[in-house]
This record gives structure tokens, sequence and C-alpha cells, in this order.
């Protein structure tokens, strides 16, 4: 094995004087070189760059994965280097639950019939869900994780060099400093033999006047100096590019994060379609009426026939009367605002448009899901679920 005395001894030597050098800071008992303050900034700058992506990217994480063993599963997957199985999603889980439970009751009755509606719609919104999570993904968490693993490890490299640097080059005016002081010292006082303890100049020669010695010591001192402070600025200036591309990845990060909600919002507008349509679907029917023998639930509209709205009446043979025909109680009618858009599934059904404003009222018999409602001089059923009643 190609093992150097030399080496191991001077490496070791450079330890101690970095070691001894940062003691003395620390004690207030040394100099210290400090940096300028744009240096400075940017320091904090990258800092807090690092600090904040790395909370951004845990949180993003929880949000897209909340299981934490799911994430730690993942985070094995991705050291071993190996592709993670695919993993159902909560809703679409629920969604086969949903149709199972159909077939188990049913599939042509109401409930059933509903169960698979609701249970499609699962299905539906966990596909986007998972879309949305393999979005971000790929254009939002890994260059996250790319600046995390790769640019800031670079800098934080290239930052323990620069504070190594620095401390040698400290170590060098120290040095220097004590050199000069004991030069001038011996200059006043003749060949005093110089201070071993203090300074241990090398190389001397012992028949050689003091004053000589220490002229040769601070000679070296000032080329080790200028050896420290070239490689100093030199090390000053790579970190300080790398803490200016900071910039650049602010920008790369700001592009990411547009991609992110892009994403998100296509998943949250695909979510709301879908309950949307099963709204649409599932309000066109009565909830009250399970009995098996009923007609089964249908995303075709409704006859106009189904629905009837019975008017009270004394005469027992009066034939029911259609909503367009009906005339609205004296008392007894609300304003309501429409909630979401709704097309008539036939001509005794009224279509909405939401946010509009319309009268609605019950008539007695009316099954408590429908209400009728009015806009100007057109009249027709209605549904609650899409309506905010207002006092």
């Amino acid at each position: 094995m190609d093992f150097s005395v030399k080496k191991l001894a001077s490496d070791a030597g450079v330890f101690f004087s970095r070691a001894v050098q940062f003691t003395q800071e620390n004690l207030g008992q040394a100099e210290k070189t400090e940096l300028d303050a744009h240096f400075e900034n940017l320091l904090t700058r990258a800092d807090n760059t690092k600090n904040w992506t790395e909370k951004i990217l845990h949180q993003t994480e929880v949000l897209l994965q909340p299981s934490p063993s799911a994430r730690v599963e993942e985070f094995l997957y991705e050291k071993l280097d190996r592709k993670a199985p695919s993993r159902v999603t909560t809703a679409e889980l629920l969604g086969q639950y949903m149709t199972e439970a159909a077939n188990d009751f049913g599939p042509s009755t109401p409930y059933g019939q509903t169960l698979i509606k609701v249970g499609e719609t699962q299905k539906h919104l966990g596909a986007a869900e998972r879309d949305f999570i393999h979005s971000s993904s790929i254009n939002f968490l890994t260059p996250l994780r790319n600046f995390l693993e790769g640019d800031w490890k670079t800098i934080a490299k290239e930052r323990r060099i620069l504070q190594n640097r620095r401390l040698d080059l400290d170590a060098c005016k120290a040095r220097l400093k004590k050199s000069k002081a004991a030069e001038a010292k011996a200059a006043l006082e003749g060949d005093a033999l110089p201070d071993f303890q203090e300074t241990r100049p090398r190389n001397y020669i012992l028949s050689a006047s003091a004053s000589a010695l220490w002229s040769d010591e601070v000679d070296k001192a000032e080329h080790e100096l200028r050896v420290a402070q070239t490689e100093f600025d030199r090390q000053a200036e790579v970190t300080r590019l790398l803490l200016e591309g900071i910039s650049s990845t602010h920008v790369n990060h700001l592009r990411c994060l547009h991609e992110f909600a892009e994403a998100q919002a296509t998943y949250f507008a695909q979510s709301y379609q879908y309950m949307l349509d099963l709204q649409k679907q599932l309000g066109r029917f009565p909830v009250g009426n399970t009995d098996p023998a009923s007609q089964p639930l249908s995303s075709s509209p409704p006859p106009a026939t189904l629905p009837v709205l019975q008017v009270a009446s004394s005469n027992p043979g009066e034939v029911p009367l259609n909503p367009v025909e009906v005339t609205p109680p004296v008392s007894g009618t609300r304003k309501a605002r429409v909630l979401y858009d709704y097309e008539a599934a036939d001509i005794t059904e009224l279509a909405l448009f939401a946010d509009e404003l319309i009268t609605v009222y019950s008539l007695p018999g009316m099954d408590p899901d429908w209400l009728v409602g009015e806009r100007g001089n057109k009249k027709g059923k209605v549904p609650v679920t899409y309506l905010e009643l207002l006092s």
C-alpha cells in the first residue's frame, strides 16, 4: 500500500493549524477575514433556498402521498434504482368496492344502479388523481430533488473548501504578525535567541544572528501569505459563481411551480366535472323510491309522466296536473339561487343556469327532492340539490 509519512504529517499539521485558528476565532483571540456584504447575501439566499426547498418538497410529498409507509416504500425503491409497483388510489379502491357491492345487492335495483354510477365516478376521480400525482412527481418533485442532491451538494462542498482556505489565510496572517513582532524585538535586544515556542521558525542556523533568522522567517511567512491569499481568492470566485447560480435555480423552480399549479387545476377541474355529471344523473330521480318493483335508475331522461305532481283536490277523479299548468300558491314561495347548470330532461322540467335567482315553491303530494321553479313566464320542476334556498 502506498503510504506517505510526509504527506500524513503535512495533512495532520494543516488540520491542527486550522483547528487552532478556528478555536481562537471562536474565543475572540484571533482575527477573522470577513467576506464582503454581497457575498454574505449570496450565502444567506442560498441557505434560505435550500431550507425552503426541503420544506416544500417534503410537504408536497405528503400532499401527493399522505401515507408515511407508502412514502418510505417509494423512497427505498428510488434508492435501489427500481421501479415502484403501481399503487391503486383510495378513490379507485372505493369505486371497486361500490361496484362489487352493486353486483351483490343486484345491479337492477335503484340502490345497485346508484352504487354503480357513484363507483364509476370514483374510478374516474382515482384515475385523475393518479395522473396528477404522476405529472407533479416528474415536473415538480424531481427538479427540487435534483437541486438538493446535485447543485446544493456542489455548493456545500465548495463552501467547505472556502472555509478551509480562509482558515489557512488567517493562520498565515497570524504567523506573519508574530514573526514581524519577534523580528522587531530581536532588532532591539541584539542577538537574542528566537522564541521557538511562540513561532517555531524553520530551517534556522544556530550560528546566525537572531535578527537574521527572524528576517528569513518573515520572508517565508510573507510568501506563505501570498500563496494562501491567491488560493482563497480563487476559491472565493468559484464559490461566488455557484452562489450566483441560485438565481437560475429560482427561475427553473418558478417554471416547475407553474406546471404544478396547472396540473393541480386540471385535476380539480376534472374532479368537478365528474361530480357535476354524477349529480345531474342522481338529481333527476327521487331518492325515496326504493321499491324494487319500481323502474330502476337510468342515465336517460325520465319520461314526462314519471314524476307526477299531485294537487290536493276534493274531487278524487281529478287528473294530476303538470307543473306548467298549476298556479303558484298565494303564500309559501321563496327565492333560490342556482348552484350549478342543469339541463331539463323533458318539458316538465325547468333548465337552470348557475348563479341565477328563481322563485320556487312546493305543491301538496310533490316529491321532497323536487320543487316547482319559475323564471319569468317559464315554469317547471327543478331538483332541490341544485339550489340554495334563500330566506
